[in-house]
């Protein structure tokens, strides 16, 4: 699943294709891609210039001339450029035709992936926006500290709350976990004060390395052809030997989601 540094990797690839390129008109090739009413976004932003490309946490807003649209890639969604002669491909599932012959192709094997339309004054305030928690680097601690004590939860399963932080996701989830030294079955109320600023430390460090890198390449992320190289410094996410003191990496479920760690290196701490 692309997760924050994936997503700003693509939000920076993209608007060296696609900005200041006015929409000729988007064909949908499945209806559920689009949230609401299809027909509306469609004649709503035909006509109209992509401007900007924002980003809160995973999700991307086009800005264009009076309107916006979020897109969240989900599991498998991608973008691509493309031309009216290159063959539609089986999981390409919407199509953006500019003016000048260029096409900006959605792609998601799954389908989970959505685009939903928006108001450009207000977007951050509407859903699914307005639920989510701040990014990392943005977290004031007097805030994110109540929200993580006062739970029973799992370390490793409060981390993907993005209404707690924004942005993270499985691969970064286990990265923060090993790099604090934090066994990720650790219940949010275990945690200090002090640890808690450490995690928001780490986890902003982590995602702007990530950032830097180009995000991590697992499974299909790719952004125009430009993957993330952020997979070589993976820790412990798909590692079978920890770096660290060379025992065997542990692979287990937390509430669905697969967690690496390593039994040695991550005891239980607070």
């Amino acid at each position: 699943m692309p997760e924050l540094p994936e997503v700003e990797t693509v939000r920076r690839t993209l608007k060296n294709f696609v900005l200041q390129k006015q929409i000729e008109d988007i064909y949908v090739h499945y209806d559920k891609i689009v949230e609401g009413d299809t027909a509306q976004f469609i004649e709503t932003l035909k006509g109209q210039v992509i401007h900007d490309i924002d980003r809160m946490g995973k999700y991307l807003i086009f800005k264009l001339d009076n309107d916006a649209f979020i897109s969240h890639l989900r599991m498998e969604g991608k973008y691509s450029i493309e031309t009216p002669e290159v063959p539609l491909q089986k999981h390409q599932h919407l199509t953006f035709q500019f003016h000048d012959g260029s096409q900006l192709r959605y792609h998601d094997t799954r389908k989970f992936g959505r685009l939903k339309l928006v108001n450009i004054e207000t977007y951050a305030t509407e859903l699914p926006l307005s639920k989510l928690g701040p990014e990392p680097k943005d977290a004031i601690l007097e805030e994110v500290y109540p929200k993580i004590h006062k739970s029973s939860l799992a370390i490793k399963t409060l981390l993907l709350n993005q209404s707690i932080l924004a942005g993270i996701g499985n691969i970064y989830a286990n990265e923060i976990c090993f790099t604090m030294g934090i066994n990720p079955y650790t219940p949010g109320k275990k945690l200090s004060k002090k640890r808690v600023k450490e995690l928001l430390v780490v986890a902003t460090k982590i995602l702007d390395n990530a950032i830097k890198q180009g995000g991590t390449t697992i499974h299909s992320f790719d952004a125009n052809g430009i993957t993330g190289l952020f997979q070589v410094q993976l820790q412990v996410h798909m590692q079978k030997i920890c770096p660290t003191c060379e025992q065997e990496i542990i692979k287990e479920m937390i509430n669905g989601r697969g967690t690496y760690y390593c039994k040695k290196c991550q005891r239980r701490k607070t």
